[in-house]
């Protein structure tokens, strides 16, 4: 059979019409369309609104944080504790430093003990007396030097210098001079002192003792005894 134009196609024996959606009018594609929202598959159940997709989310999240959990709050808690410790040690307090060592002459004491007799081979014209002298606290102290001042005289010691001292223990130190010119030597002693040399890990000090009065008389005897000649010649002031 001929056709003249162009028309529509009549339906013939086994054909159906098909269409893409609720749109009837569209076009006759013979495809199958897309299935509708919340289509599952071949189970044939619909999930319109999509909550099992969101279920399905939430779940995998929870167990993504339940894997995480125990290494995020181990990480957060190094880290609260790294911050307060950092705080505790910028708010703490400085401690202050420890006080210097006292200066040797503030901490010995030396005290006259009384006259000695003078050591096998003195020369003539000496004598000796003899002085403790006690470190009472602080670091160990070093007597450097002992000496007087007076030109007329010599002196040594025994034990000689330098010698280190015992915290809080007395040290006999047995001094003897000798006189070098009598011309010069003082009729009355008056007060006089002895001139020690200390030193400890502070520093080093020249420190001058004054003996007492006991001392002064038993030093201006010696004298008189060392030069009793010229000491008798000279007239009275």
């Amino acid at each position: 059979m001929e056709l003249s134009g162009v028309g529509p196609v009549e339906p013939g024996e086994n054909t159906h019409e098909l269409t893409t959606g609720p749109d009837l009018s569209g076009p006759v594609t013979g495809r199958p369309g897309p299935p509708p929202s919340g289509h599952l598959g071949h189970s044939g159940r619909l999930d319109p609104s999509g909550r099992l997709d969101r279920l399905g989310r939430l779940v995998g999240l929870q167990r993504f944080y339940d894997r995480h959990r125990r290494a995020v709050l181990a990480s957060a808690s190094a880290v609260g504790l790294l911050a307060g410790g950092g705080y505790l040690l910028a708010t703490r307090p400085e401690e202050p430093p420890p006080p210097p060592d006292p200066l040797p002459s503030q901490v010995v004491d030396v005290a006259y003990l009384g006259v000695e007799p003078p050591p096998a081979g003195a020369r003539s014209g000496s004598f000796s007396f003899a002085v403790r002298i006690t470190v009472r606290s602080g670091p160990t102290v070093t007597v450097v030097r002992v000496s007087q001042p007076y030109a007329a005289l010599s002196l040594t010691s025994l034990p000689g210098t330098p010698f280190r001292t015992k915290t809080g223990f007395g040290h006999k130190i047995v001094v003897t001079m000798h006189v070098t010119e009598c011309a010069n030597v003082p009729s009355n002693a008056g007060l006089p002192f002895l001139e020690v040399t200390l030193r400890n890990t502070r520093a080093i000090q020249d420190h001058s003792f004054i003996l007492g009065e006991q001392y002064a008389h038993d030093l201006s005897e010696a004298l008189q005894v060392a030069c009793s000649n010229e000491l008798s010649s000279r007239p009275k002031p």
